[in-house]
């Protein structure tokens, strides 16, 4: 088993006031951390135990300094103001989900974890931690973190296959997407590609596709004078009523309703 599973004790760097890193299992007390803080947690992996990080949108909630990830040793408690204004987290990756830590994450974070005492630790460790948080949020914005199945059923192959074809989703959404063709696209059978898709993401590869579409269709009723219908049919639908049906379950007014409504607030 590797060294990140002993019970050493919890080291503090304080990055910024903003900011804080924790490296190891063990007692926190003393340590002041960030007000309104939102905690990712990483775990490097050992026998039998996968690499990866946590994200949790409450760090005071969190039972810090213990070892209930089983493999954690390195923790970034960054505050919300923060992610924010680097990376957009307006809108936070879902509470506790968990994501594979990429390769370049894992090497990040066991340089910063490992890194001998002396009397650069410090400047190293701080380094190390911004860049850990900044390739993070980048690998989050682009898409590129892949979910941990919850029931571990699927592969780290899999899954990647399954960012894939979400991405093609996010990206082609105006075209005739099929789930024949989805599943071609990105090396993987129907069957997978559908029950896989309800495990990652909670929602069916139609939901994800739907949600997409009357997103951008939500954003051009405020930001073009184009007809209704025209954006309808571009995002997908073949008449005006099937696009007004479901743009209403989604947003609870038909399209014309919201325009006028954002528009005249």
């Amino acid at each position: 088993m590797e060294a990140l599973l002993k019970q050493t004790p919890v080291q503090a760097v304080v990055v910024a006031p903003e900011m804080t890193t924790l490296i190891g299992v063990g007692s926190i007390d003393g340590v002041v951390l960030p007000a309104d803080s939102a905690l990712l947690v990483f775990c490097f992996g050992g026998v039998g135990l996968p690499a990866t990080l946590r994200i949790a949108h409450d760090a005071d909630a969190e039972p810090l300094g213990q070892a209930a990830e089983g493999a954690a040793s390195l923790s970034l408690v960054v505050t919300h103001e923060v992610l924010g204004r680097l990376f957009g987290w307006e809108a936070a990756p879902e509470h506790g989900r968990r994501y594979h830590l990429t390769s370049e994450q894992r090497a990040i974070g066991l340089a910063l974890r490992d890194y001998p005492p002396g009397t650069f630790c410090e400047a190293y460790r701080t380094g190390k931690s911004i860049e850990l948080l900044c390739e993070t949020g980048r690998l989050l914005a682009d898409g590129d973190l892949v979910p941990v199945a919850v029931d571990g059923v699927l592969s780290l192959a899999d899954s990647r296959r399954l960012v894939d074809a979400r991405r093609i989703i996010d990206e082609r959404w105006s075209e005739k997407l099929t789930l024949d063709g989805l599943a071609r696209a990105c090396g993987i059978n129907r069957a997978k590609l559908t029950r896989g898709f309800r495990e990652l993401y909670r929602c069916t590869v139609a939901e994800a596709l739907a949600e997409r579409r009357l997103a951008e269709a939500s954003r051009r009723l405020l930001s073009t004078d184009l007809p209704v219908s025209k954006i309808g049919y571009e995002s997908g639908y073949l008449n005006n009523a099937s696009f007004a049906r479901a743009f209403g379950r989604r947003f609870g007014v038909s399209p014309s309703e919201y325009r006028g409504r954002t528009l005249a607030a």
